[in-house]
């Protein structure tokens, strides 16, 4: 099996996940309108049910987390620190290497404050895991394209998790592969390189 193929059936994998993602949401009886998340009647009562009150959340909660709750939350500090240069990178670096912007809403999403099962401390828990892994997500993506456009280059060693770009880089050694994918220091006049 090449290559190709396999980065075939990965796609074709992932299409079939969207469709069954698609399902379950149905499933769930939610929908969106106008960018607004709506659930049917019935389930927004079942949610609202279901909540848990502050006082009964604290009360139930490991005191040891509760302790360890500042430490997870003085992450906050450099987090925006990274979402500020990671931005400001994009904003002066992308445009020179004719890159196209990352839009930052597409990774870090703030909807489950729309769940009426969850108790203002759940909300701003999930906020912040919503900002913290939104914002991951997004450097990845601006650190993925500054890497297909720098060096093309796959790791000799097997490197976990890569993006998905990875995959079209340049054969660790191949040294033609990796000329014909790399041209980082082109002229303005050159032809754009799309990553």
């Amino acid at each position: 099996m090449t290559i190709k193929s396999l980065m075939d059936q990965i796609r074709q994998l992932e299409a079939e996940l969207d469709a069954e993602l698609s399902r379950r949401a149905a499933e769930l009886k939610y929908g969106m309108e106008k960018g607004r998340i709506l659930f049917e009647e019935e389930v927004l009562r079942r949610h609202k049910e279901l909540k848990t009150g502050v006082l009964t959340f604290i009360l139930r909660a490991n005191p040891w987390v509760v302790l360890t709750a500042p430490v997870i939350y003085s992450l906050v500090v450099p987090l925006v620190i990274l979402d500020v240069f990671i931005s400001v990178y994009q904003a002066i670096c992308f445009p020179v290497y004719k890159i196209t912007k990352v839009k930052r809403s597409d990774y870090i999403v703030f909807d489950r404050h729309h769940l009426a099962y969850l108790n203002i401390i759940e909300k701003i828990n999930c906020g912040f895991c919503s900002y913290a892994n939104g914002l991951i997500a997004y450097t990845r993506e601006i650190a993925s394209l500054t890497e297909a456009y720098w060096c093309p280059i796959k790791h000799a060693k097997r490197a976990q998790n890569t993006h998905q770009r990875y995959r079209d880089f340049a054969d660790f050694g191949d040294v033609d592969a990796y000329r014909s994918k790399s041209n980082p220091l082109a002229t303005p006049d050159d032809d754009p390189k799309i990553p």
